[in-house]
């Protein structure tokens, strides 16, 4: 985290926990967003965090069924 935020390691030690954990998390994404896989493991971390569908992309790659229905089927 020292390499990601420019602290030295007693600076790290020194900041506010949530200071600490917030940059932590950001340290390790852009750790992982800098290689292809890591960039695939976000992506699919991100989506499996979603609550609920992405109705415009949906349409976008299937179309608009009616029928409210899984899949189209009756």
């Amino acid at each position: 985290m020292s390499e990601y935020t420019g602290l030295t390691l007693p600076e790290v030690r020194g900041l506010d926990f949530l200071q600490y954990l917030i940059w932590r998390r950001d340290a390790y994404i852009y750790k992982l967003s800098r290689t292809e896989e890591g960039r695939e493991y976000l992506d699919n971390a991100w989506r499996m965090e979603q609550t609920k569908p992405d109705r415009t992309r949906l349409r976008a790659k299937y179309g608009k069924k009616g029928g409210g229905s899984i899949g189209g089927q009756h």
